[in-house]
C-alpha cells in the first residue's frame, strides 16, 4: 500500500504527500563525526515524495546491493498550510501539522563518491524507501520547540539521542529559510537534521525509533 500520512491514533491525514526538505550538518557534532565543515549557513537539499515509506511494525527494506546505508534519525515536521516568501513565526507555527521521528537513510558509499566528484548527492539520498517516517502527533503537542527529543535504538543499544535545543538552526527560523528559499505546501515534510551516532544499517536489525516521552516505535530492517 502507498504511504499517506497519518496520526499516531491511526487518523489519515489528507494531505498530498509532498516533498521532503531536509538540512544537513544541523547539529554540530554530527559534521565533525563525518569530518564535514560545520555550515555558516543553512545547508538544504530535497528528497521528493516517492522516497517515503511508513516505518511499519513488520519492518521496512534497504537497498543492500548498493553498498552501505546508514541511519540518521531526525526530527520530522509535518506543514499543513502553504509557506513562501519569509514567513512571520505565528504563521509557521500555525502552519506546523504534526511531528514525527523519522529516518533519513543514505547510501554512504554512493554519496562519499558523488562528493569526491564535486558532484549532488541525490543518488544516495532519494532512492525508494529512503525517507522513513513514523505516525505524527500533532502539532500542539509541544509547548517548546527547543526542547524535542529523538532516540535511536538498535538491537537494544542506544545509537542516537539528541534534542531539537542543539540544533544550530531552531525549527523555526529553519522553516523561515526555507519558505525564503522555495514555497513550502500542505503535505511537504521537514526533517529536521540528526545527532551525532550515524552508522550503517544491516538486515536484521530491530529498531526503536522515538520522540521520547511523546512516541516510541518499533522496526525492523529487512
Amino acid at each position: 500500500m502507498s504511504y499517506q500520512h497519518q496520526y499516531v491514533d491511526g487518523t489519515r491525514i489528507h494531505f498530498p504527500v509532498g516533498k521532503v526538505v531536509c538540512i544537513g550538518r544541523n547539529y554540530a557534532e554530527h559534521a565533525k563525526e563525518l569530518d564535514n565543515p560545520v555550515p555558516t549557513e543553512p545547508l538544504l537539499f530535497i528528497k521528493p515524495g516517492s522516497c517515503v515509506v511508513a516505518l511499519e511494525d513488520d519492518g521496512f527494506t534497504i537497498p543492500t546491493e548498493r553498498g552501505s546505508v546508514h541511519y540518521e534519525a531526525e526530527i520530522a515536521v509535518l506543514i499543513g498550510k502553504p509557506l513562501s516568501t519569509r514567513p512571520s513565526r505565528e504563521e509557521v507555527l500555525d502552519a506546523i501539522s504534526g511531528f514525527a521521528p523519522a529516518l533519513d537513510l543514505t547510501l554512504r558509499d554512493k554519496q562519499a563518491e558523488l562528493k569526491a566528484k564535486g558532484l549532488p548527492w541525490e543518488i544516495a539520498k532519494s532512492f525508494d524507501g529512503a525517507a522513513v517516517l513514523a505516525p505524527f502527533v500533532v502539532g500542539s503537542t509541544f509547548a517548546d520547540l527547543a526542547d524535542i527529543g529523538i532516540r535511536l535504538t538498535i538491537n537494544g543499544e542506544v545509537r542516537q539521542d539528541g534534542n531539537s535545543r542543539d540544533m544550530l538552526n531552531p525549527i523555526v527560523p529553519m522553516i523561515q529559510y526555507m519558505a525564503g528559499c522555495f514555497s513550502l505546501q500542505a503535505g511537504d515534510v521537514i526533517l529536521t537534521g540528526t545527532p551525532v551516532g550515524v552508522g550503517p544499517l544491516n538486515v536484521g536489525d530491530e529498531l526503536v525509533l522515538e520522540l521520547p516521552g511523546v512516541s516510541s516505535f518499533n522496526s525492523s530492517v529487512r
